[in-house]
């Protein structure tokens, strides 16, 4: 297990964390080859590992979650399309442009309160397509949602959406770079979560706890065009053995105890709300709240958390605060005792 350190207790993100010795071992040991030409033997059984839990026929290891997001969509659509998303999904709002850059779509967002929209809220926004409409080819689904507060998709509506979608004519792509925390929330398999869309991924350095690395994975057909488009998008890793055994070791250590970080989330909570924050109640490893009822502004709620030994982000006018492996009991205490003497100063 990545264990928590001694110092600041960082909830900045759950991708901040450190490799313990346990992972740091697997990658030393690890067996490498050249993973451009297939014959990197850790990154192919880390490969079939995800493959075989998310219950497709392939899937393809490549450099960062945010990548996944752009291969994913340009695998999925051609130039001019247009792909339905929720108004605050991650790969519209924070990720450079990357796909209508490299892919030349549009994005149809769908104004949602916690990150997931309705059939009918897609077939508003869908469109075949004319010499003066984008067709709607793709939707991209975001498990958990990020910025919605870390929430989780209920499982009735994701397979209605995806369900809608294909009667539609659209593929579905699901980014699920916290995939495992819906897991872990809802006891839901993986492979239920795959088998409704034609691709998704998930992130190897959030609930892993490895230093990077994300895997996408679905059809025979889908992994090759997308496999294609990670070295045209430059992709290529050589020996990612070293990555891939990270993985491989949190997908032993780290993913099975994810329930942790949930329960740490809601403890982090409730200190926060008895301290007169405006809370989000966490459904995963995210708490989302507002500081100003208690006479804080959110910005310097973060600055002087910073200062206090804590650190947290501010994201759409709230502060998001992460638990991960990396954070142990006796951090989440030593935050809300911080938060207190804050507010109470503020006061």
């Amino acid at each position: 297990m990545t264990g928590a350190t001694p110092g600041p207790v960082d909830l900045f993100s759950d991708t901040h964390t450190i490799p313990d010795a346990g992972m740091r071992r697997a990658m030393a040991e690890a067996e490498v080859g050249d993973e451009q030409l297939g014959e990197d033997p850790t990154t192919a059984a880390l490969e079939r590992r995800v493959s075989e839990m998310l219950g497709t026929e392939a899937a393809v290891l490549l450099p960062t979650g945010s990548m996944c997001n752009k291969v994913g969509v340009a695998s999925l659509t051609r130039p001019g399309d247009a792909v339905v998303v929720d108004s605050m999904a991650h790969v519209l709002r924070f990720e450079g442009g990357g796909p209508a850059v490299l892919s030349g779509v549009v994005f149809e967002p769908i104004a949602t309160t916690l990150g997931h929209f309705t059939p009918e809220q897609f077939l508003a926004v869908a469109n075949v397509g004319s010499v003066y409409q984008s067709r709607t080819s793709l939707v991209c689904l975001e498990q958990t949602h990020n910025f919605a507060g870390g929430t989780v998709w209920p499982l009735a509506r994701y397979r209605a959406v995806c369900d809608t979608a294909r009667e539609f004519g659209a593929a579905v792509f699901t980014d699920g770079a916290r995939l495992f925390n819906a897991v872990a929330a809802s006891g839901i398999p993986a492979a239920e979560w795959a088998a409704p869309v034609d691709a998704l991924w998930v992130d190897c350095s959030k609930a892993v706890g490895a230093p990077g690395g994300a895997v996408l994975a679905g059809s025979a057909e889908v992994v090759e065009r997308a496999t294609r488009f990670k070295y045209l998008f430059g992709g290529a890793m050589r020996q990612s053995g070293v990555l891939a055994a990270a993985a491989l070791y949190g997908l032993d250590h780290n993913v099975p105890r994810l329930a942790e970080d949930h329960r740490r989330a809601a403890d982090l909570a409730a200190g926060l709300a008895s301290a007169g924050c405006d809370v989000q109640v966490p459904e995963t490893n995210m708490v989302f709240f507002d500081p100003s009822p208690a006479g804080c502004a959110a910005d310097r709620f973060v600055a002087e958390m910073g200062r206090r030994g804590v650190r947290t982000s501010t994201a759409a006018g709230r502060v998001r605060a992460v638990t991960h492996v990396g954070v142990d009991d006796e951090g989440i205490a030593a935050a809300v005792a911080a938060a207190e003497d804050l507010l109470r100063s503020e006061s």
